[in-house]
């Protein structure tokens, strides 16, 4: 999260410390100075990805080939000066994190809910100032830049902590994002990505010893300034007082200047004033408001500490134990060598979520583009529920004699207030022989192996019957059969249109390059196929999940958007099957492409009968709701409920909607007061 305000304090008040730089001129003089050391950037990837993601169209569900050309393209420019970048992403949300977190999802939720009546009203994309990342983006970032030969980290802690500490152990010649704690770690040069222009590869670098000039302190002290301006374990609320103290004794409050930058400048100047030791530290914690915990101080300025630094704050013996902390976590996995390797996989982006359940039984998934008064389609993270409870089962039963521990679950959907994580009992999938153990699954060689773990991928969404066919297919096509047969038979609403035009999208989307889908122009912009955009991207995440937990039957590239999916193209699709248009023209007049379609409809079709799930025809003209028509109340308690799901999983998706609300009260839920709530049978 870095300070609040530091960043725009340093561009208006010490614009000397914001300095342009070729970065070209700088790997060349690293180059010099250490010859058997290649210049190298350390990427915080998280704060890049809304820089990276540049095609115009974002709202209909991501234009995966265009923005894996830009990823190129940006990995390109910084080869052709010699320059080798590594990029760091946030594998963990840290407890000392979680409020921030939730904090942010409400907000995008409220952000997301404005998007939706705009497109609603306009029937298409807002302006760039209504921007909102699409689902999934920086999970598939990830991949996207391992695939394009990039080393990748998925951190184990802090991400911020992780990118600076690489930063200094590896002499790199800078950190590149957009956070301003790179400011107030000690560690090597920080570059601005939103300064960036990369076809001269020149950006700003923000100087911590101009900082430090204007604010009349020295480096040893931003670690203290940071935590007494607030940060992610000081909150602001415990230091209002403190500032105001601050603010009535400074000589350099300006008049000009807002009540941040004299705060900014005013804490500088308490601090400058009392002595570089401990017993400061404790001095402050006495007087500050910091309720029970008189250790925030010490644990704040510790946090920026980097391995192998010390701080006069902090006694020696307390200096520093993140890292160590990575050594002490507990795993819910017995099998010390399948944790190890989920771990290794973990740092090197090979799995999906697989290291976080093993070592804390914990997940989290943020907001999706999906809209909360389209009462038909359930909340992804419901959806998908159900599959993750398999995953669960075969990631936790085999490591704990039996017994499995519930999983926390901090998921973004319609009416969870998020106030606690949903415990998520695993559930046995289907498996004929029982599961196999994550040693078999991980690590055991042959034929018979490999075709359990395909069986134990295809259970976790009720299709092992279906194992033939679907293997018969290509790994992209038969990876999307999977998740488009599992939501057929999960939502009720979808109709034969929508089946229609996500084959159409599968396989039109093959020969086309990410030219020509950039070339593609809609007309209009339907809000429903806004949401099933989401709701199919997260799926492939859950795809990638129980690829992970079953020792990976499908290559994860095959599972990649970029195979499978482009956000304006289903547009179209599903635009012209709720039309009425023929196969022949949603199929673009390629008759190599009718006989396939008419095949895996019929296989589709098939799965979802042999579950007692008739897929309908129900074409919605041209497909544009205002939310008004798609409402459906509840005479009871007179609130939008939702399309329920559909067998095999509708008991226990109504069983868990009704315990959510028990322990949430009748009271408490979304933030506008609205309920989650299934139709009575």
């Amino acid at each position: 999260m870095g300070v609040r305000g530091l960043q725009g304090f340093v561009a208006r008040v010490c614009p000397d410390a914001c300095q342009t730089v070729d970065l070209r001129e700088m790997a060349e003089k690293h180059r010099i100075d250490h010859p058997d050391c290649p210049p190298v950037i350390v990427v915080d990837a998280m704060s890049c990805v809304r820089r990276w993601y540049t095609p115009e169209s974002w709202v209909c569900g991501g234009q995966w080939r265009e923005y894996l050309a830009i990823l190129e393209d940006f990995i390109n420019a910084f080869m052709a000066a010699g320059i080798k970048l590594v990029f760091y992403f946030d594998g963990v949300v840290e407890e000392k994190k979680r409020d921030e977190w939730i904090k942010r999802r409400m907000k995008n939720t409220e952000e997301i809910a404005r998007l939706f009546q705009f497109i609603k009203t306009h029937r298409k994309q807002p302006g760039r100032e209504m921007f909102v990342l699409p689902s999934a983006l920086p999970t598939f970032t990830r991949y996207a830049l391992k695939s394009l030969g990039q080393k990748t980290v998925c951190t184990l802690q802090e991400g911020d902590f992780e990118v600076a500490a690489y930063g200094l152990q590896h002499n790199c010649i800078g950190i590149l994002g957009q956070d301003s704690d790179y400011l107030i770690y000690d560690t090597c040069p920080y570059f601005s990505i939103e300064n960036l222009r990369l076809d001269r590869l020149v950006t700003v670098m923000y100087s911590r010893e101009v900082l430090c000039r204007v604010l009349g302190i020295s480096l040893t002290h931003l670690p203290l300034f940071a935590c007494l301006l607030g940060n992610d374990i000081v909150p602001e609320s415990m230091l209002e007082g403190f500032w105001n103290k601050c603010l009535t004794n400074s000589p350099h409050r300006n008049r000009s200047y807002n009540r941040r930058t004299n705060i900014l400048l005013s804490v500088a100047n308490y601090i400058s004033k009392i002595p570089c030791s401990y017993s400061s530290l404790k001095h402050l914690e006495e007087i500050l408001p910091l309720g029970s915990d008189k250790t925030l101080l010490c644990r704040g300025v510790n946090s920026y500490l980097l391995p192998g630094q010390q701080s006069p704050w902090v006694p020696p013996n307390e200096t520093n134990c993140q890292m160590l902390s990575l050594q002490q976590q507990s795993a819910l996995c017995q099998d010390k060598e399948i944790f190890q390797l989920a771990k290794e996989q973990h740092i090197q982006s090979e799995n999906y979520s697989i290291f976080n359940i093993l070592s804390h039984g914990e997940i989290e998934c943020s907001n999706s583009l999906e809209d909360d008064y389209d009462t038909e389609i359930p909340g992804q993270a419901l959806i998908y529920r159900p599959a993750r409870q398999h995953i669960y089962s075969i990631l936790l039963e085999s490591g704990n004699g039996g017994t499995c521990p519930s999983v926390k679950e901090w998921f973004v959907y319609f009416g969870n207030p998020l106030k606690q994580p949903d415990l998520i009992q695993p559930v046995q999938p289907s498996v004929t022989g029982g599961t196999p153990n994550l040693k078999i699954l991980w690590l055991a060689k042959g034929p018979d192996v490999e075709r359990q773990r395909y069986s134990t991928f295809l259970a976790c969404f009720h299709l092992q019957d279906e194992m033939e066919e679907l293997q018969a297919l290509e790994a992209p096509v038969a990876g999307f059969c999977c998740l488009l047969a599992y939501l057929m038979m999960q939502v009720s609403s979808l109709s034969l249109e929508d089946l229609n035009a996500f084959l159409a999208l599968i396989l039109c989307l093959k020969g086309k390059s990410a030219a020509q889908l950039t070339g593609l122009q809609l007309a209009q912009v339907d809000s429903r196929a806004v949401h099933l955009g989401a709701v199919l991207i997260r799926g492939l995440t859950t795809l990638l999940m129980a690829n992970s937990a079953c020792g990976f039957p499908f290559r994860m590239d095959d599972l990649m958007p970029w195979a499978v999916f482009d956000g304006k193209l289903f547009q179209e699709k599903y635009q012209k099957a709720h039309r009425g248009c023929s196969v022949e023209e949603l199929l673009e007049g390629n008759e190599s492409l009718y006989t396939p379609f008419q095949n895996l409809k019929s296989l589709i079709c098939k799965i979802c009968m042999a579950k007692n799930r008739t897929i309908q025809s129900r074409p919605r003209g041209n497909g544009f709701n205002t939310g008004r028509e798609q409402r459906d109340f509840n005479p009871r308690f007179q609130q939008p409920h939702r399309s329920h799901v559909v067998s095999p999983y509708h008991n226990q998706m109504r069983e868990f909607t009704q315990r959510h609300l028990q322990s949430q009260g009748r009271g408490s839920g979304h933030p506008h007061g609205r309920r989650y709530h299934l139709p009575p049978r």
